[in-house]
C-alpha cells in the first residue's frame, strides 16, 4: 500500500471519531448546565468543554468568554478550529475521496451523505437546544454507522488495520484527556469529592465515553471516582478504555508488521504502554498522581502517532 493511502485511511478514522467526541462533549456539557445551580455550583462547564476537547488557548483568540453561544459555534461549527465537527466531518470526506477505492460502498456513502446534510441542513449552524441536540445526533449516528459499516464491510487487510490505528489512537488521546481534565481543572477545591457537583461531572463524563450503563454493569456501586478511573483506564472489556484501546493498537500494529514482514519502532512503543498499563493497579496510580499518570500517557500516545507516521505514513 502507498504510504499517502495509509495515511489517508489513518487520518479519515481519526477525524471521523473526533467528530463523535465534540459532539459527546457538547452534549454532556448541555446536560450538566441543564441542572439546577444548586447542583452544579459555580462552575463553567463550558470552559471545562474547550479544555476537554483541547482548544482552549485558540478559542480565546477569538472570543473573550466561554459562553455556551460561543462554545457551540467553536466547536461544532467553526471554520478557525480545526478540531470543529464542520471540519472534521469535511476533513474525513476530504481524505474518503482521496482513498475511494480502498473503501466499501457503505463507508463512502455513509461520509459523502453526512458531508452532503451537513452543507445543506446544518451549513447555518443551529438556532435552537432542539436543533443543536437533533445536530448532535446527526454526528454521533454518522460516526456509529461509518465504524459499524467499516466493521462489517471492510476486508482484514492494510487498509483495514490503518484505518483501525487511527480510530484506536484518537479514542485513547479523547479519553484520557477527559479524566486529565475532571482531576486535574474542573473540581473546585472548596468542593467535597462526592458531592452534588462531584456526582453530576462524572456523571457527564462518563455520558462523554458512553459508558455510565457500563459502569453500572461492572460496578454495580454509585458513582467513586477511583472505581470510574479504573473503568476508564484499565478495564480492557470498556471499548473506549486506554487499556482497550491499547490492546487494539497493538494487534494492529503486529498484523501490520506481520503483513510487512517486518517489525519496528511503532511495535516496540505500543507495547511497551500496553504493558504498562498492564501492570498497573489503581491504589499505585493514585499514590503517583492521576493527573501525572494520564499526562505522561497522553504524551505516550503522542510519540506513538510520531512513530507511526515516520515508519508508515511518510
Amino acid at each position: 500500500m502507498l504510504s499517502r493511502t495509509a495515511e489517508n485511511l489513518y487520518w479519515l478514522a481519526r477525524y471521523v471519531e473526533r467528530a463523535e467526541y465534540i459532539a459527546r462533549t457538547i452534549d454532556a456539557t448541555l446536560r450538566v448546565t441543564a441542572l439546577p445551580a444548586a447542583y452544579i455550583g459555580k462552575t463553567n462547564e463550558w470552559e471545562s468543554a474547550l479544555l476537554t476537547a483541547g482548544v482552549s488557548t485558540s478559542f480565546y483568540e477569538t472570543y473573550q468568554e466561554a459562553t455556551e453561544q460561543n462554545v457551540v459555534e467553536y466547536l461544532a461549527f467553526s471554520p478557525a478550529n480545526p478540531s470543529s465537527i464542520k471540519n472534521c466531518i469535511e476533513a474525513a470526506r476530504l481524505n474518503s475521496r482521496s482513498v475511494r477505492t480502498a473503501l466499501t460502498s457503505e463507508m463512502w456513502d455513509t461520509i459523502n451523505s453526512a458531508w452532503i446534510e451537513l452543507q445543506e441542513v446544518w451549513g447555518k449552524g443551529t438556532s435552537s437546544r432542539e436543533e443543536l441536540a437533533r445536530f448532535l445526533r446527526f454526528v454521533q449516528e454518522t460516526s456509529l454507522r461509518f465504524d459499524g459499516s467499516a466493521y462489517r464491510t471492510m476486508l482484514r487487510n492494510d487498509a483495514y488495520w490503518f484505518s483501525r490505528l487511527g480510530l484506536h489512537l484518537e479514542r485513547a488521546d479523547n479519553t484520557a484527556r477527559i479524566l486529565d481534565v475532571k482531576y486535574h481543572v474542573l473540581l473546585p477545591e472548596e468542593e467535597h469529592v462526592g458531592g452534588p457537583l462531584d456526582y453530576y461531572q462524572w456523571t457527564s463524563i462518563l455520558r462523554s465515553v458512553s459508558a455510565l450503563t457500563a459502569y453500572h454493569w461492572v460496578y454495580r456501586e454509585t458513582l467513586k471516582p477511583w472505581l470510574i478511573a479504573d473503568l476508564l483506564i484499565l478495564n480492557d472489556t470498556l471499548p473506549r478504555s486506554l487499556a482497550s484501546c491499547y490492546s487494539n493498537l497493538v494487534r494492529n500494529l503486529d498484523q501490520i508488521g506481520v503483513a510487512y514482514g517486518r517489525q519496528g519502532a511503532s511495535q516496540r512503543h505500543a507495547r511497551g504502554v500496553r504493558n504498562r498499563l498492564e501492570h498497573s493497579h489503581m491504589d499505585d496510580i493514585f499514590q503517583h498522581g492521576v493527573h501525572e499518570f494520564i499526562q505522561e500517557f497522553i504524551a505516550d500516545n503522542s510519540r506513538l502517532g510520531e512513530i507511526i507516521t515516520k515508519q508508515y505514513l511518510i
